[in-house]
């Protein structure tokens, strides 16, 4: 099973330039609907594994992207495109609004 990859803010801005197209779950550990769709989460990556690149960023330890981005409540899994958001999925959801908001991109 791919584990999904925890990254840094500093991260953030190679990603905006070198991913096409990549998930970002903004979470924290203490978030009980963020362990809810943390599966989800996993079976995402999974399912667009060599595709599409899903991660999760913690906002405790990494708030500047939490607050450039807008993110007020969480779990939020915004989907980034060419280096701009294109889908902002806030709570907890059913899997296929994750596929859908993905499948829209590629």
């Amino acid at each position: 099973m791919t584990t999904v990859s925890q990254i840094e803010d500093s991260e953030f801005d190679i990603l905006l330039e070198s991913e096409p197209i990549f998930v970002i779950d903004f979470t924290a550990p203490w978030c009980g609907p963020c362990r809810k769709i943390s599966a989800l989460i996993e079976q995402l990556a999974e399912a667009y594994q060599g595709r599409v690149k899903v991660l999760k960023i913690d906002i405790d330890k990494n708030k500047v992207n939490a607050r450039k981005y807008g993110v007020k409540s969480i779990p939020a899994v915004l989907i980034f495109k060419g280096g701009e958001v294109v889908e902002n999925i806030v709570g907890v959801v059913p899997y296929e609004d994750y596929t859908t908001a993905v499948e829209k991109h590629i």
